[in-house]
């Protein structure tokens, strides 16, 4: 049966969750049908990219209640014998296609299997140059996420990392699944609350108790882990959302379907409804025009005011499709039957 929920997006309302349909972390909820204001209601941290507001429908679906886990992903590649882009030596045919044309080879060592790891820095000179807190890592992948010399000892029930889209499309296929729109995840996400900023209403991020997992202090600099962690946290470490869905802000960010375009928004119409958008039919990113980028969404352990405030449910992000950082992940959706 489908759950409906409500349809008026101007009422500040949350539909009661449902129990999962299973329990542990491959469970999933039902995630009610409804139209809602989709992007960014005059907020002062949000960025172009989240405007204009449009009106949107979403039909009902099921959610995974958590990121997929390192347990979740280390199953499915024992089943399959799967191996994620992390892992497979890099192919130049394939990235030189994202290089402006006459860029010359780079020295083999460049095309040996790793991936994208953050460092704490203690002394940083700006916030352009990543560099000072990235570091590309030879033999770093989803089994060894801060290096070949690391393992995942106790990381068992922590959101699995280093996974480029085609490795999350992957695991969906594997259990019958797909990876959310992002208007489906922002419907989600926002929990039945409509005009809200964060998932569990307008409290900012550091008041009360923790609400998710973010860097606390400053950006990268100095972090107090008064979230309770520094790094990536178990999921379900904080109260779920009005729908029964845990760490849609911070922790790690979640893989979307769509193709990014930053003035995407602007296509949609906004005196009427659009139903069930599917983002744009290929990506547009100026800066990196060589580099297909799909759309992830919900902040990470790294999101800190002052710096990246992307625990926000408008907050959307560019990344880039064939690569895998420490600090992305994913959930899945799957469609509901309806009855006849």
């Amino acid at each position: 049966m489908l759950v409906v929920g409500c349809s008026n997006p101007g009422k500040n309302e949350v539909t009661p969750a449902e129990k999962p349909l299973k329990d542990g972390p491959s469970a999933m909820v039902p995630v009610p049908a409804g139209d809602f204001w989709m992007g960014a209601n005059e907020d002062s941290l949000a960025l172009a990219r989240e405007y204009p507001r449009h009106r949107v429908h979403v039909d009902a679906f099921l959610m995974d209640v958590h990121e997929v886990t390192n347990a979740a992903f280390g199953e499915f590649v024992a089943a399959t014998g799967y191996q994620t882009v992390a892992e497979r030596p890099l192919n130049w045919d394939e990235f030189k296609q994202q290089l402006p044309t006459g860029t010359p080879r780079p020295n083999e060592e460049y095309f040996l299997p790793g991936s994208m790891v953050f460092t704490a820095n203690p002394a940083i000179f700006n916030y352009i140059d990543y560099s000072q807190w990235w570091t590309w890592v030879l033999g770093a992948d989803w089994r060894h996420p801060f290096g070949p010399d690391s393992d995942l000892e106790g990381l068992q029930d922590h959101p699995v990392v280093h996974v480029a889209y085609e490795d999350a499309v992957a695991y969906a296929n594997w259990l019958g699944k797909r990876l959310p729109t992002e208007a489906e995840w922002e419907w989600a996400a926002r929990g039945g609350l409509f005009d809200s900023p964060l998932p569990w209403g307008n409290e900012g991020i550091e008041e009360g108790e923790p609400h998710c997992n973010t860097w606390n202090g400053t950006f990268p600099t100095s972090n107090t882990e008064w979230d309770g962690f520094a790094g990536t946290a178990p999921v379900g470490s904080y109260e779920p959302n009005g729908y029964g869905i845990y760490d849609v802000a911070g922790n790690v960010w979640e893989i979307c379907s769509d193709w990014y375009d930053e003035s995407h928004y602007s296509s949609y119409p906004v005196d009427s409804v659009t139903q069930n958008p599917r983002g744009p039919e290929t990506w547009r990113y100026p800066p990196e025009p060589h580099d297909p980028k799909r759309v992830m969404r919900g902040g990470s352990f790294l999101c800190n005011r002052s710096y990246c405030a992307s625990y926000r449910v408008s907050a959307r992000m560019p990344f880039s499709a064939s690569t895998s950082m420490s600090h992305i992940g994913f959930r899945c959706v799957k469609d509901l039957e309806k009855e006849e």
